[in-house]
């Protein structure tokens, strides 16, 4: 997300080669991102190693789902990343507008004919999932993988989202899981970055209680002398319905503390203590007060 934004061509090799040293083999990107600027960063860096790595992107979120707009911007991805398929082609948000029998159909077509290989919805709600899933049945094929926001201070996933995907074998990869980068403790120092610079992202982590778990957390990643980042990013892999968690960063240094979540061994203990630091989203049935 940050290619061609505040990672140059530069940076951007950096931090994708400091990716595959680290082992990671699945890139994410999308049809919006910085003007198609991130598609076409990604696509140079993974052409000499396209038979070991998985590349993602998602269609585009400022227009319907329809079967026109799919296929065109589907090629113009293609275009972009220097490929012929694409490994997992993603729905970037729910289209109330657009039929789902249409744009699920379009999706299996692409897939039936080798121009994607798995099926991805991001930002969908657990019962937009289900329903796209029934849709999908009808055509032979099913949803592979979720896209949800997750995070430390953004834990509606598990009331239904995570549940859905554990019960249908959806793989989930979720974004954000620094939370903007409040979870990496930086904006207690007056440090600049999204959260102040981007009104969606102010908006998003804009309730006290978002930032009282950051510092919470910074004050005990300062204890263990762990990097907060590294805390954030072990405990959204640790929940067992995630299957790979997307990490983001400006360049290779700021990228590493999550990196280094991947051989990082977070304990029941100190996952408990982590999990306390924020609210327990609410049972989806909830009967909470009986229990």
């Amino acid at each position: 997300m940050q290619f061609g934004r505040t990672a140059d061509e530069n940076d951007a090799r950096e931090m994708f080669e400091a990716c595959i040293g680290a082992g990671i083999n699945l890139f994410d990107t999308a049809y919006s991102y910085t003007g198609g600027a991130s598609e076409q960063m990604l696509g140079k860096l993974a052409a000499p190693m396209a038979d070991d790595v998985l590349v993602a992107t998602k269609a585009p979120n400022d227009r319907p789902a329809s079967s026109d707009n799919l296929r065109a911007s589907h090629e113009l991805s293609c275009k972009r990343l220097g490929v012929d398929c694409i490994d997992i082609y993603y729905l970037h948000r729910f289209d109330p507008e657009t039929e789902l029998e249409e744009t699920f159909g379009t999706l299996a077509e692409m897939q039936s004919r080798g121009l994607i290989r798995h099926i991805g919805v991001s930002n969908f709600a657990a019962w937009q999932i289900m329903k796209a899933q029934a849709v999908c049945a009808t055509f032979d094929t099913q949803i592979d993988v979720c896209q949800p926001m997750y995070n430390l201070v953004k834990r509606q996933a598990e009331a239904e989202i995570l549940p859905a995907c554990e019960d249908q074998g959806i793989s989930v990869c979720p974004y954000s899981p620094l939370g903007g980068g409040l979870l990496t403790g930086k904006y207690a120092d007056g440090a600049a970055g999204r959260l102040k610079d981007d009104r969606t992202y102010a908006a998003r982590y804009a309730q006290s209680w978002m930032h009282e778990a950051a510092r919470e957390l910074r004050h005990l990643s300062e204890r263990l002398a762990i990097p907060a980042a590294t805390l954030a990013v072990a405990w959204v892999a640790r929940h067992p319905a995630v299957t790979s968690t997307l990490i983001s960063a400006r360049n290779a240094s700021q990228l590493q503390p999550s990196l280094d979540a991947i051989d990082f061994e977070l304990s029941d203990d100190l996952h408990a203590q982590v999990t306390r630091l924020s609210p327990t989203p609410a049972p989806a049935t909830d009967r909470s007060e009986e229990a």
